[in-house]
C-alpha cells in the first residue's frame, strides 16, 4: 500500500501545532467515528488510535477526563479497563453539532426568515442568549433583534428551553415582500456577518486539500491508517470552518462563495476514503463486547449518500 506524502505533511503539521487542542479533536473523532458505530471505545485502544497524530496518553486521559466532567462522556469500568461512552446529552449535542457538516448543500430557501427579540432580558443573559445565537449562525441586525433566514426551528427551541427564556422572548417568523436578493438585503447581510474573513479562510482549506485530492485520485491502493489520519484532519479542519458559518441561502451569498468549494471538496475527499478509514478503525478500536460495530443506517446518507 501507498503512503502519500502530502497526508504525511499533513499529519506532521498537526502535530507541531501548539497546542494541540485534544478535547476538540477528540470531539471530531467521536462525532465523526463513533458515534456512528455505537458510541462506545475503549480508552486504550483510543489512546493507540491518537498517538500517530500526536497526542500522548496523558493528554489524551486529561481530554477524556474534562469530556466526561462537561457531560459529554461517561466512564464504564470492567476489569482494569475503562470503556468511554456518550452520554445522553451527549449524543444530542454531538448530533447538532455534526449536523450541519454533512447536511445537504443548501436547500430550497422559502424567503421567510426566524426572527428572536430579546429586549425583555436582562443585558447578562441577553449576552449568553446571543452567544448561543451565533453559533447557529443568527446575525444582530438591531439592538436585541436575532435573525437568520434558514433556522434550524428544533436546535433554537432547543436553546430557549435550556436558557429558560422561551417566555421571555419573542420568536417571530417574516417572509419578505418582493424581490429576496436586493441590495438592501445583501447590504444588512454584508454588515451583520463577516463573510470576507470566512471566505479567506475557506479559501486557506482549499489550497490545504485540493492536492491531496489529487494525490489520492492517483493512487489505487490506499493505506488504511493514512484515510484515517485524512478523514479525522479534514472533517476537523471543515468543522471548524462551519463553527463560524452562518449557512445563509445560496442567493444571499456571494457568487463565487468560496464555502461551496470548500464543502464539494470535503464532500469528495470523503466519499473517496471513508470506507478504508473505517477499516482501520474495525481493525483497532475495541468496545466491551470486541470490535466497533458496524456504522448505522444513517452513516451512508453522509453528503448526500456516500
Amino acid at each position: 500500500m501507498t503512503k502519500i506524502r502530502c497526508i504525511e505533511e499533513l499529519v506532521q503539521e498537526f502535530q507541531e501545532q501548539r497546542p494541540i487542542r485534544g478535547g476538540s479533536l477528540i470531539i471530531t473523532i467521536f462525532g465523526d467515528a463513533i458515534a456512528p458505530r455505537g458510541g462506545t471505545v475503549w480508552l486504550g485502544s483510543l489512546i493507540n488510535l491518537l498517538e500517530p497524530l500526536g497526542l500522548n496518553q496523558r493528554l489524551v486521559r486529561t481530554s477524556i477526563f474534562r469530556l466526561t466532567k462537561d457531560g459529554w462522556l461517561t466512564s464504564n469500568q470492567i476489569g482494569r479497563r475503562s470503556y468511554y461512552s456518550l452520554t445522553d446529552s451527549g449524543r444530542r449535542r454531538f448530533e447538532s453539532a455534526f449536523r450541519r457538516v454533512y447536511a445537504e448543500l443548501y436547500p430550497e430557501w422559502d424567503g421567510k426568515w426566524d426572527m428572536v427579540l430579546a429586549n425583555q432580558l436582562d443585558s447578562e443573559l441577553r449576552k449568553v442568549l446571543k452567544k448561543e445565537l451565533e453559533w447557529q449562525g443568527f446575525g444582530n441586525i438591531a439592538p436585541s433583534i436575532m435573525a437568520h433566514p434558514m433556522a434550524d426551528p428544533q436546535e433554537l427551541n432547543n436553546t430557549l428551553q435550556e436558557l429558560c427564556v422561551q417566555n421571555e422572548v419573542i420568536h417571530m417568523r417574516a417572509e419578505m415582500v418582493g424581490t429576496q436578493t436586493s441590495e438592501a438585503l445583501k447590504q444588512l447581510v454584508h454588515e451583520c456577518w463577516s463573510l470576507h474573513e470566512l471566505a479567506e479562510d475557506y479559501q486557506q482549506f482549499l489550497d490545504r486539500f485540493r492536492p491531496i485530492l489529487r494525490a489520492l485520485k492517483s493512487v489505487d491502493d490506499l493505506e488504511p491508517e493514512q484515510c484515517f489520519q485524512l478523514r479525522t484532519l479534514l472533517i476537523h479542519h471543515y468543522r471548524r470552518l462551519l463553527l463560524r458559518d452562518p449557512l445563509l441561502p445560496e442567493k444571499l451569498l456571494p457568487a463565487d462563495w468560496a464555502g461551496t468549494s470548500a464543502r464539494l471538496l470535503c464532500r469528495n475527499i470523503y466519499r473517496l476514503i471513508y470506507a478504508q478509514a473505517d477499516q482501520w478503525l474495525s481493525e483497532t478500536q475495541e468496545t466491551a463486547d470486541g470490535p466497533l460495530p458496524e456504522p448505522v443506517p444513517r452513516f451512508y446518507k453522509r453528503f448526500g449518500d456516500l
